[in-house]
């Protein structure tokens, strides 16, 4: 009898295509793409595996459920919840995806404020011609420190080319025991405090849980030089943005850029928007090619192993959501 696999509602263009192709690619396997709420209640009833997000209601229905693949690296707010975790299933994620085009972006943070583009493109807007006085405005990677809060996949590629600028780069990581290429030291997370004030650079990559909601806040941001850039690419939950907008406001840092937001889309009258030394991007540094064969790809490798019995890939810690 083949293994059921359900892809849980709501359904594109690629997850119907991703069905169609593990079907093909696996007769063991019997791919059930539920197109609504109706098919996934009869399906997941007997159906071992699932791809999507799964509702504490249809939770309840799935008696032989033993392995979910969430849709996303670091799933939104609410994808983990109590019976989730405490449910003995597996569940995989999308990690591993996007180390090279997040890497690309939050270097292209990190070299438009070592460059003084944050003043410059202001200035663009308003046709100004104005040169700030030599030598200021700059700062010289070969001497600056960056501090990377989260060395995963993304944090070690961030690491790689950092370095390769000739920066110095610290690491916290909760997790990782080995150093990565390109780290000088890696760090438990209990030693962030007192890391902030070595960073030139304060780089976030780490997603949002229970511990990292709103850790980066006014007390932190007071720790860190009063010439340091905070940049943040993880999960915008993870910093308080008003408690950001007054560091900035007081002097206490000197700019941000951010590609993730604590509300989004980040309201049209929010101070960051306009505040001297900021850069914003909407949600868009993983974006790049071949993300979705990328992801086919983990479903498809992981497929085989469940299969198979084997060990999958991408394991999340549920009770900490990574």
């Amino acid at each position: 009898m083949p293994v059921q696999f359900v892809m849980l509602p709501p359904q594109t263009e690629t997850t119907r295509d991703w069905g169609a192709r593990l079907a093909a690619a696996l007769p063991e396997l019997q791919v059930i793409v539920a197109e609504d709420r109706e098919t996934a209640e009869r399906a997941i009833g007997t159906a071992e595996a699932a791809f999507g997000t799964i509702p504490p209601e249809l939770l309840r229905q799935a008696a032989h459920l033993r392995w979910l693949q969430a849709p996303q690296a670091a799933p939104p707010a609410g994808f983990y919840y109590p019976e989730l975790i405490a449910h003995p299933l597996q569940i995989t994620n999308f990690r591993e995806i996007y180390s090279d085009h997040i890497g690309a972006h939050v270097m292209a943070f990190v070299l438009a404020f070592a460059r003084g583009l944050q003043f410059y493109m202001p200035q663009q807007l308003r046709r100004e011609w104005k040169k700030p006085a030599p030598n200021t405005g700059i700062v010289h990677l070969s001497e600056a420190t960056a501090l990377v809060v989260g060395v995963g996949g993304i944090g070690s590629e961030i690491a790689r080319l950092a370095a390769a600028f000739g920066m110095r780069v610290l690491g916290v990581d909760e997790r990782r025991r080995d150093t990565p290429p390109g780290v000088a030291e890696l760090h438990r997370a209990d030693e962030l405090d007192a890391l902030l004030p070595q960073a030139d650079f304060v780089i976030l990559t780490v997603p949002h849980t229970p511990e990292t909601e709103g850790f980066m806040n006014r007390a932190r941001f007071r720790q860190m030089k009063r010439t340091a850039f905070f940049i943040n690419i993880g999960r915008g939950m993870t910093t308080r943005l008003d408690d950001l907008d007054a560091a900035l406001a007081a002097g206490e840092i000197a700019g941000a850029g951010l590609d993730v937001h604590e509300q989004e889309p980040l309201p049209a009258d929010h101070p960051l928007w306009t505040a001297p030394g900021v850069l914003l991007t909407p949600h868009v540094a993983g974006y790049g090619p071949y993300l979705d064969e990328r992801r086919f790809d983990i479903i498809l490798d992981n497929c085989r192993r469940f299969l198979a019995g084997q060990p999958l890939r991408n394991l999340v810690d549920k009770g900490r959501w990574y």
